[in-house]
């Protein structure tokens, strides 16, 4: 290198050695959450396969799960616009 000239490398551990510390940090706990997501990710399936020996429908778990993480008001919503929808096709029974 020539005189007074440094790396990139010696630039970006001057510049950010504590920034870079916390961000590195940061990415191995995302690391880890990801890891214990995918761990739980795999139990979920398990419970679905349970489930799914034990002869429950689980689209239909799946659908039950999802509406009760609605409130009430915007599920009340949906099943008003999907009660038109279907409606409007000849689909009402």
């Amino acid at each position: 290198m020539a005189d007074g000239a440094q790396s990139f490398e010696d630039i970006a551990n001057q510049a950010g050695g504590v920034a870079a510390d916390h961000l590195r940090q940061l990415i191995e706990r995302i690391e880890r959450l990801e890891e214990d997501k995918q761990a739980v990710m795999e139990d979920i399936k398990e419970v679905y396969a349970e489930a799914k020996g034990e002869g429950f429908d689980t689209k239909i778990m799946r659908q039950v799960i999802r509406l009760r993480k609605m409130n009430h008001a915007d599920r009340q919503e949906m099943e008003s616009l999907l009660e038109l929808y279907m409606g409007a096709v000849g689909a009402k029974g």
